[in-house]
């Protein structure tokens, strides 16, 4: 999604403040859990769905 809005990880994270580290955390799938109003800060700005961005792993 970010390669499609042309978006950077530090420009994404300055805009939904949170650190470009714990974006990086969760771009890269590592993180555990996310906040939904992370979740929210990153869908209103990249215009899209959470399910555009998340995937079940069994």
């Amino acid at each position: 999604m970010m390669a499609r809005r042309k978006i950077s990880l530090s420009e994404l994270a300055e805009k939904i403040d949170i650190t470009p580290a714990n974006l990086s955390i969760l771009k890269t799938g590592k993180a555990k859990a996310i906040r939904f109003s992370t979740l929210e800060a990153i869908c209103r700005v990249l215009e899209c769905q959470p399910g555009d961005l998340l995937e079940f792993q069994d």
